[in-house]
């Protein structure tokens, strides 16, 4: 049986050619049927539709954007459901609520599927090297079973225990992602407008105790202005939102994400949805100008 893939977009394209690249013999399907022509050429078999897809495999990767988009490729709460996920592992690699992958796991379950939750940690770089980290979760010989599959796509797959800690679990690194993110483009920012060389705060940034890999990518995004999407706002954004959800059901304080969700907020709707998270610095100058503003005048 092949392993099949659906959801191509930034993530998923590379993700599924990574796995092409270890030899997986891979099926894929995208709604957007253009997508998938880069895996084609590569040597994946394209799917005419879904039911083909899952006919042809038992193992099935989703990395889809929103539960809603889930729902509707399972055909979920119809007669159809049943049908296309029983006898088939289900590994659910996007970010969604932790509710929903409880629920989805109990129906799957219910149908005879095997359902795993795997979101990843990364962005398009990352995941274009097989880089990205992998939170596992779900009965342990499912798990134990899917992980091998994993290599090929994640240095390393983290296992969390029941379902939803795997999604708990990267909402909890969310935080720290975007919170740090958000701070390195405030610092950019704030040298940027004391008229600092750009070139030397990248230099002192990359050296530094606080330099990770992340903030050396966006550190140079943000002195090269190169906004070219690896996470982007909108996707952050949401992200944030899940995570201040699941936040505020457990009655837990996130003022730094709140913090950040508003700046996100303003940045997605100055037209910069589409731009790589790092875009966030068009917030704090379009702040800025609004403070300097009336001394200008």
């Amino acid at each position: 049986m092949k392993t099949g893939f659906i959801g191509l977009g930034v993530m998923g394209t590379p993700m599924a050619l990574n796995l092409l690249s270890a030899g997986t013999d891979l099926i894929v399907w995208n709604r957007s049927p253009e997508s998938a022509e880069t895996l084609r050429a590569a040597g994946a078999e394209v799917a005419a539709g879904i039911d083909e897809l899952f006919r042809k495999s038992q193992v099935v990767i989703l990395m889809l954007a929103t539960d809603a988009v889930i729902d509707a490729v399972l055909e979920r709460d119809t007669p159809a459901f049943a049908e296309r996920v029983a006898e088939h592992v289900v590994i659910h690699m996007g970010t969604t609520t932790p509710m929903y992958s409880k629920a989805l796991e109990a129906d799957i379950g219910a149908v005879g599927g095997r359902y795993v939750e795997a979101p990843v940690s990364g962005s398009r770089r990352p995941a274009e090297e097989g880089q990205l980290v992998a939170m596992l979760a779900g009965d342990a010989d499912v798990v134990k079973e899917v992980r091998p599959l994993l290599t090929a796509m994640c240095r390393e797959a983290v296992v969390c225990g029941a379902v939803p800690n795997a999604l708990l679990m990267k909402l909890a690194v969310n935080i720290f992602l975007i919170t740090s993110v958000t701070g390195l483009a405030e610092a950019a920012h704030f040298a940027d407008r004391q008229g600092l060389d750009m070139g030397l705060f990248k230099t002192v940034v990359d050296a530094g105790q606080m330099a990770s890999g992340i903030s050396r990518i966006k550190s140079a995004k943000l002195v090269e202005r190169d906004f070219s999407v690896q996470a982007a706002i909108s996707d952050v954004l949401k992200n944030n939102e899940l995570v201040a959800e699941a936040a505020r059901q457990a009655g837990i304080a996130s003022p730094l994400l709140d913090a950040c969700h508003a700046l996100y907020a303003e940045t997605e709707n100055l037209g910069f949805g589409r731009e790589d998270m790092a875009a966030v610095i068009r917030a704090f100058e379009a702040r800025t100008e609004a403070i300097s503003l009336p001394f200008g005048n």
